[in-house]
């Protein structure tokens, strides 16, 4: 309990981060489970239907949206490690000519819990891990709170694999051609829940122009998996007091997860 509440003053959050009740009116679903790919195997998992209750489903993602319907035939197939290759020799989109090196993702491969945040920035792009720097530890200091590091049960991605220059936003076009690359991450990991992270990451998983502030505290499903959507550390580290929002998110998600809400 100590060690929990000095991870809550190291982030300026106590005593604000407190697990409210919810209503249960804000969504609940129960996920199946998806077997994983039997090694050598080509064969995409499939997707099972999942019986839910005021979930929110994404549009799949169209084959011109994440580049050439060939291109996304094949990431659709490829492994883990031919993935990782797949993202490292990745020159569909202007971003290679300007990147140090790609940032495919860092964690549990295996995890129940997946961030996907936006882009990569300067100290990713030169490091090759998403979430390093300030929002980095932030994230990792809030992962903590709950009871979570990055290389225990969870998975660390971005939708862009490259660093927009001057840490831009992503444009549409980056989104679609990295579009492919991290549903099959998604696919291949098999996560019980995805926390996105920021409108971008958001945007790009869920196919909504809606506010993070409009989206929080409701289940959605990518891909079948349930998601949650919340403020990027970065975007906390400027507004102190959105931390105490997304505490609550966190906790929204741990209690779903510790409640049996989201089960294999």
């Amino acid at each position: 309990m100590n060690r929990r509440l000095e991870f809550l003053g190291e982030m300026g959050l106590a005593p604000l981060w407190r697990l409210r009740a919810r209503d249960a009116s804000q969504g609940e679903t129960e996920a199946q489970a998806v077997p994983k790919p039997a090694a050598g195997s080509s064969v995409a998992p499939p997707t099972v239907a999942r019986p839910r209750v005021a979930m929110r489903e994404s549009t799949p993602v169209r084959a011109q949206e994440a580049g050439s319907g060939e291109r996304s035939e094949r990431i659709a197939h490829l492994f883990l490690d031919a993935l990782k290759a797949e993202v490292k020799a990745c020159t569909a989109c202007a971003l290679c000519k300007s990147r140090t090196q790609t940032v495919f993702g860092v964690g549990d491969e295996s995890a129940d819990w997946m961030i996907v945040g936006e882009a990569p920035g300067a100290e990713e792009d030169a490091r090759g891990e998403p979430f390093v720097g300030q929002a980095g530890k932030l994230l990792d200091n809030m992962l903590a709170a709950i009871g979570l590091a990055r290389d225990k049960n969870v998975y660390i991605a971005n939708v862009l694999k490259c660093r927009p220059p001057g840490n831009r936003n992503p444009q549409p076009g980056e989104v679609a051609q990295c579009s492919a690359l991290l549903a099959r991450q998604i696919q291949l990991v098999q996560p019980k829940l995805i926390l996105a992270m920021g409108r971008f990451a958001a945007q790009a998983l869920l196919n909504s122009d809606a506010s993070i502030a409009s989206m929080r505290g409701k289940l959605y499903r990518y891909q079948g998996v349930p998601t949650i959507v919340t403020y990027h550390p970065a975007y906390l580290l400027r507004s102190l007091p959105e931390k105490a929002k997304a505490w609550e998110d966190l906790c929204f998600a741990r209690a779903n997860m510790a409640g049996g809400i989201i089960k294999r």
